[in-house]
């Protein structure tokens, strides 16, 4: 995964992620790589309003490698992979923020641009394809 950009997003584990067991509840995780993806378009494309969100989200996956507990600190890792004509993958790894080596999980996502005036998808724009150039692997 070397020779291209990633986000960094500091995950804050709250009270509330944990279930029963101690542990994140695996839905949250999903939860961690929305956030992720806020940081993204916030820090490219400074989108702040869900109105101005270009794509939706067609998959998503997640692989649980460890858990994460309550006083775990967590970086969430996130750049660009396979990309089409109409849409294009985030991938993500969810690792310890002093020992990038300790991986929580690791997912993927499949974002598909879609035109909502005229309710179909659309082919993914050269200045988008521009903005994320340097976070592709």
């Amino acid at each position: 995964m070397s020779g291209h950009k990633k986000l960094n997003t500091n995950i804050d584990v709250r009270f509330r992620d944990i279930d029963s067991m101690g542990h994140v509840n695996n839905a949250v995780f999903f939860t961690y790589f929305e956030e992720g993806r806020k940081a993204f378009l916030h820090t490219l494309f400074n989108i702040r309003e869900p109105e101005d969100y270009n794509f939706i989200l067609a998959h998503i996956s997640c692989d649980f490698l460890r858990p994460v507990k309550l006083d775990d600190s967590i970086i969430l890792q996130l750049w660009v992979g396979e990309i089409g004509e109409k849409r294009f993958n985030i991938k993500y790894s969810l690792v310890n923020s002093s020992d990038e080596s300790i991986i929580y999980a690791k997912g993927k996502s499949v974002q598909v641009f879609f035109d909502y005036q005229k309710n179909r998808t659309a082919p993914i724009s050269k200045y988008f394809m521009g903005k994320i150039s340097d976070y592709i692997e």
